[in-house]
């Protein structure tokens, strides 16, 4: 598998999503594991998928696993439904599950307080069948607002990301355009400016956009940058997405945030998952 050359590499600072690798660690074993294959930074989905409000003691066991591992916590969702499964957000979802969504912003972001993690990702939600979509990007941009100030509060950015319409027919926001449209608004009800876009490479690749020219349109609004290969969302190079020349653009736009690494390890599992990038460019910089 080709790897990233030392000298991009060490351009970068990236972080290990350790709710799509290491799977197959219970959780709590996985910020070590990230540690000991030389990483210094994580991130993480909402990791309890039933509860927008767990209990005190799994999120202070989390909060212990991460800093035994002497990892950094740089990006969690809030609490975004199933996900994986079908779900792909909360907040525009009238009834129970925006409900749920503000029960859980406070504990979202104390928790990131507590851990110094300056990024909370907010995914915008599936469509709702016989629910007016105008309705639902009303209740959205609510619970946004909500959201941007919990994040201000911990002096983080709010993050709104584009995913891809092959594997997410029923969510919204399936061009950087529509991401970015959603950033400015935001930003413009709370007068904050902490919403940010995420730009996530392998999504916007599956919805046939041009990645350059996004770059250098986006790279200004961007708050952080997920990666994996297309096809299949492997690790960069079992694909044919320039990925090093890209976030070699990104650098160039002036782009200095996180690199999440947020792709399928296939029949590779642990360390063996990270062989295309340099063992000494893990730790970040």
């Amino acid at each position: 598998m080709p790897g990233f050359s030392m000298d991009a590499a060490a351009e970068q600072r990236f972080n290990v999503n350790l709710s799509i690798l290491f799977t197959e660690l219970p959780l709590l074993e996985r910020p070590a594991a990230a540690a000991a294959a030389g990483f210094t930074a994580v991130e993480l989905w909402w990791p309890w998928v039933d509860s927008p409000t767990p209990e005190r003691a799994e999120l202070d066991a989390l909060k212990k696993a991460i800093e035994d591992a002497g990892v950094q916590l740089t990006g969690l969702n809030f609490y975004a439904g199933q996900l994986p499964g079908p779900d792909r957000g909360a907040l525009s979802i009238p009834g129970e599950e925006s409900e749920r969504f503000r029960a859980n912003i406070d504990v979202a972001a104390d928790f990131a307080q507590s851990l110094g993690c300056k990024a909370l990702n907010a995914l915008y939600g599936n469509r709702v069948e016989g629910v007016d979509p105008a309705v639902q990007d009303e209740l959205a941009l609510e619970n946004l607002v909500l959201a941007a100030r919990a994040a201000d509060r911990i002096g983080a950015v709010l993050l709104i990301e584009t995913l891809n319409k092959p594997e997410s027919p029923l969510y919204p926001l399936v061009t950087a355009p529509a991401g970015i449209a959603v950033v400015d608004k935001v930003n413009e009800a709370t007068g904050l400016g902490n919403a940010k876009f995420l730009m996530d490479l392998y999504h916007l690749s599956m919805n046939g956009e041009d990645l350059p020219s996004v770059i250098d349109r986006y790279a200004a609004k961007t708050g952080h940058v997920q990666i994996a290969d297309n096809p299949g969302r492997g690790a960069p190079g079992t694909g044919s997405l320039p990925l090093e020349e890209l976030l070699g653009r990104l650098r160039k736009q002036g782009y200095e945030g996180w690199v999440g690494l947020e792709y399928k390890p296939g029949d590779r599992t642990g360390a063996e998952a990270f062989e295309w990038l340099p063992a000494e460019a893990r730790a970040a910089r």
